[in-house]
């Protein structure tokens, strides 16, 4: 996939959780540990969002592409963030696209990590 099919597809997440009432605070958050697609805040609560596409659900669609090692690379990137920020409370978001057929999945709480 390339760089600007990934960016489009994280608009299109960004433009989805807005019309749910989140906020974005930081998209595409950089540090050492890894990288942070979408920073958001519901109410008091951080939100780090993952966004995944897939052309289809064959071999097990969006949201099985964020594995095991890919939440440790984020719960690392956002203890790091949380840490800069003061904050505490966050939880981790996945939102899966797939084209095929059309759909937008957002799986609040995807994950734990120990920046929780």
């Amino acid at each position: 996939m390339s760089k600007s099919t990934g960016q489009f597809y994280e608009q299109q997440a960004l433009v989805f959780l807005q019309q749910q009432g989140l906020q974005l605070l930081q998209q595409n958050y950089s540090c050492r540990f890894g990288e942070i697609d979408l920073v958001m805040r519901e109410q008091q609560c951080l939100v780090f969002v993952e966004v995944k596409f897939r052309r289809s659900n064959s071999f097990g669609g969006a949201a099985a592409a964020v594995t095991q090692a890919k939440q440790q690379k984020l719960t690392r990137a956002a203890s790091f963030y949380l840490q800069q920020a003061g904050q505490q409370h966050c939880r981790f978001d996945v939102v899966a696209i797939t084209e095929q057929p059309a759909d937008i999945c957002w799986i609040k709480n995807a994950f734990a990590g120990t920046a929780n």
